[in-house]
């Protein structure tokens, strides 16, 4: 029988010593000042790439002839050169990992999406087992709306009541439950039977949790950016809700969430939102911006500022869930309520800012 001869592989044997002795050739010749014709070197190496699955052509230099000599005379060993914006990305990377150790413990680690640690993951784990069950809720609000025409609680009240129900029970069976000072207020307040704007700072996810543990049992809608609606669950919970969503990148959408919310106020429903617009990564309280305090004043509902302490410490923007408990080490003020009516848009964002201010602890002040 005849047999196909198999082509010798030792061409592409020798490329492939070549590509794994080439750095070690380059840093003898660092040393022995011999000349290199690194060209050739390249193109080898980019014609053995898919062996290696690495595009070899892509890496630049990674070692060089070495740096000039230092002022005692010495030279770098052959180390590689890195440019100024490499060096930084590296120290950053490291010294993110380093403060995420520093705050979750020696089993944290660090993802794509954001950092993790045991508690955290029991936190991801409990609001995920509670949130099936708070999926198959909403769903079930979703059918009664639309059997009955929305003619059923048209003010969507059992929607919320599912939301807070799943961000009470998280709150309790993760211990991260605030403590609520000033809670008198509230209490005063909702005799009066009227609905109020509920504004506070913003530096962590957990501020939103915190914020609907401290309004309470009421009927509230949140006025949330529309990136929101695309989370699952959370966002069937904002549209089953009819919370109050706004497309910041259109003019358009920022015009119907300001009648939304005006209506909601006027029907005594509570709207809640964070003047700041997003998150501060620092944790200090930033600009405020006047769509919220422009709702309240053209309907003139009362604003209710709330200060959020510490919510920062426990979930920080680089990690993905809390990495751990907030209780006690989170709290919410309660401020007074600032009346709308006799008062500019500024005066009252003006009122209600410093009252945030005036609760927060010095690292969350604006920076001077």
């Amino acid at each position: 029988p005849h047999y196909t001869r198999r082509r010798p592989r030792h061409g592409r044997t020798m490329r492939l010593l070549l590509i794994a002795v080439a750095p070690l050739f380059l840093a003898a010749s660092d040393g022995l000042s011999l000349p290199v014709n690194r060209q050739l070197i390249r193109r080898d190496a980019h014609a053995t790439r898919s062996l290696l699955r690495v595009d070899i052509n892509n890496e630049r230099e990674s070692y060089a002839f070495p740096l000039a000599a230092t002022a005692s005379g010495a030279e770098n060993e052959g180390a590689p050169i890195h440019s100024a914006a490499e060096l930084s990305v590296e120290q950053r990377k490291k010294q993110l990992s380093e403060q995420i150790r520093l705050e979750g413990g020696r089993f944290s680690f660090n993802t794509k999406y954001g950092a993790l640690n045991p508690f955290a993951i029991y936190y991801c784990l409990l609001s995920i087992l509670l949130g099936v069950v708070w999926y198959a809720a909403l769903t079930a609000c979703d059918l009664l709306y639309i059997i009955t025409g929305g003619r059923f609680d048209q003010k969507r009240l059992l929607p919320n009541y599912c939301n807070q129900m799943w961000g009470t029970l998280l709150m309790r069976l993760s211990r991260s439950y605030p403590k609520i000072v000033n809670k008198d207020i509230l209490r005063t307040f909702y005799k009066e039977k009227r609905a109020a704007m509920f504004v506070s700072n913003h530096a962590s996810w957990m501020d939103i949790p915190f914020m609907g543990t401290t309004i309470g049992w009421r009927n509230y809608k949140i006025v949330a950016k529309k990136e929101l609606e695309k989370v699952p669950i959370l966002g069937k919970g904002i549209k089953c809700g009819k919370n109050v969503s706004v497309d910041r990148s259109d003019r358009r959408s920022q015009l119907m969430t300001l009648k939304a919310g005006m209506q909601w106020l006027k029907d005594g429903v509570h709207l809640c939102t964070f003047p700041e617009g997003t998150r501060s990564k620092s944790g200090r309280v930033m600009k405020f911006k006047n769509g919220a305090f422009k709702m309240a004043h053209k309907v003139g509902a009362p604003i209710i500022p709330l200060s959020i302490v510490a919510s920062g410490k426990v979930m920080p923007s680089h990690w993905l869930f809390p990495f751990k408990p907030s209780h006690s080490i989170a709290k919410v003020i309660v401020h007074d309520p600032i009346e709308t009516k006799g008062k500019t848009e500024d005066e009252v964002a003006t009122a209600a800012r410093e009252a945030i201010i005036s609760g927060l602890p010095e690292d969350q002040r604006p920076g001077k």
